[in-house]
């Protein structure tokens, strides 16, 4: 089949619409979003992308986890479906863009199949997938996960936040679970265009990420266990300080990940104090190491070494240590015929491009055990995401975009 001709775009002006409408929804205190999944603003970001959906002509599937699958038909009913897609929940402060790209993207190329008449053998189904980023409900690409059998539905039904409050009821309070299995359909294959979520296609100045491969990930969560005491009145010697276990294992999984140098990272994002009160030695603390690598020899090593040290550093303080893997998934390498389509399509509309690792994890990687899978990646400023100032430029929105649509079709194959 012959590839799609490079003088084939989307409509930049109505992508970039779309994500500053999305971006109401929900909105941060510092310019951001605050869309976090089985919310109500989830809730009502759903319904405006169905609304989209509609008005393009797709056709809505929606499982019992809450993943949204919008079809356009193809010219074989017999033929696979091509999906592509990302996430629609944000972080707690997170910015316009991550994940929201990918679903608005994907709609945007289906909608520039429709104003250029454009029909394709394969169908093509834009989709939204629940709670990829876990920041409410542990562990991230929940929902995918289960799709792709790695999780089963009781475990994901049975999540809490930090409320106490359940996965399964949260998502039938918000209206969105549907009826239809999850996992039981089938893939020709699957695309996913994001933000880069790092600084390195900035700094190379090229204007599309052609994704090879996704690192691995362990989220760890400790609870440590000491003894809440007057900060002021308790000597020094007599102290159960669980606190002064979490520094000290915050400081190790520093030197653990400088250790494993190149390519591992490590660090720790969220805490919990108990009871969090200024002058009382805190009884418990919780929090979650992340180390991530797209080696997986150096990636199960930090492990075992954070695990080994921290013990060594909370035996001696008296404090108890629980270490529970909330959260894995190994590194992951992508459908080579499907790089080299994203390859070539940024090469036929003649934007710079590079070779990258996806530092985060995406659902792609869990699409990926069950269909041949890719990403597109376009920068972002800085680099910085997770944050209510991350931002991207039109052009490159328009870019990625684009070079997504060009795979897609060469994918899904155009029938003229």
């Amino acid at each position: 089949m012959a590839a799609p001709g490079e003088n084939l775009r989307i409509n930049p002006d109505r992508l970039w619409d779309s994500l500053m409408e999305m971006a109401k929804i929900g909105p941060g205190v510092a310019g951001g979003c605050n869309r976090q999944t089985l919310t109500d603003e989830d809730a009502e970001g759903r319904a405006l992308f169905k609304k989209w959906c509609d008005e393009a002509g797709l056709t809505m599937g929606l499982d019992e986890i809450g993943n949204m699958f919008m079809r356009r038909e193809g010219t074989d009913p017999d033929a696979l479906p091509v999906y592509v897609g990302s996430h629609l929940d944000t972080q707690p402060t997170g910015g316009k863009y991550d994940g929201v790209l990918g679903v608005l993207g994907a709609l945007e190329a289906v909608r520039t199949m429709n104003d250029l008449g454009i029909k394709t053998k394969h169908p093509i189904v834009v989709t939204n997938w629940t709670n990829e980023e876990g920041a409410r409900f542990a562990p991230a690409m929940l929902a995918s996960g289960v799709f792709a059998g790695v999780h089963t539905l009781e475990y994901a039904n049975d999540r809490v936040d930090l409320e106490g409050k359940r996965f399964g009821d949260e998502l039938e309070r918000i209206g969105w679970k549907g009826d239809e299995k999850v996992g039981d359909r089938k893939m020709h294959a699957y695309y996913e265009l994001h933000i880069e979520q790092g600084p390195i296609l900035e700094a190379e100045e090229k204007t599309i990420g052609v994704v090879t491969h996704c690192q691995g990930l362990w989220w760890l969560e400790f609870t440590l266990t000491g003894k809440e005491a007057h900060t002021g009145s308790t000597p020094m010697p007599m102290r159960t300080n669980a606190g002064l276990a979490m520094a000290r294992i915050f400081e190790m999984v520093q030197e653990v990940a400088m250790a494993a140098q190149p390519n591992a990272v490590g660090g720790v994002g969220q805490v919990t104090f108990s009871p969090n009160s200024r002058n009382v030695l805190p009884g418990k603390v919780v929090f979650t190491v992340d180390i991530r690598s797209p080696d997986q020899a150096k990636l199960d090593g930090m492990r075992a070494e954070i695990e080994k040290r921290a013990a060594e550093i909370c035996e001696p303080l008296g404090v108890g240590c629980e270490i529970d893997p909330v959260g894995h998934f190994d590194p992951v390498t992508f459908t080579p015929e499907l790089v080299e389509n994203v390859r070539n399509a940024a090469e036929r509309l003649g934007y710079s491009h590079l070779d990258i690792i996806s530092g985060a994890g995406h659902d792609a990687c869990w699409a990926a055990k069950v269909a041949p899978t890719t990403m597109v990646m376009c920068p972002c400023v800085g680099g910085l995401s997770h944050n209510e100032a991350e931002e991207i430029s039109k052009e490159w929105a328009a870019a990625g975009t684009d070079v997504l649509f060009h795979a897609v079709l060469e994918t899904a194959e155009i029938v003229s």
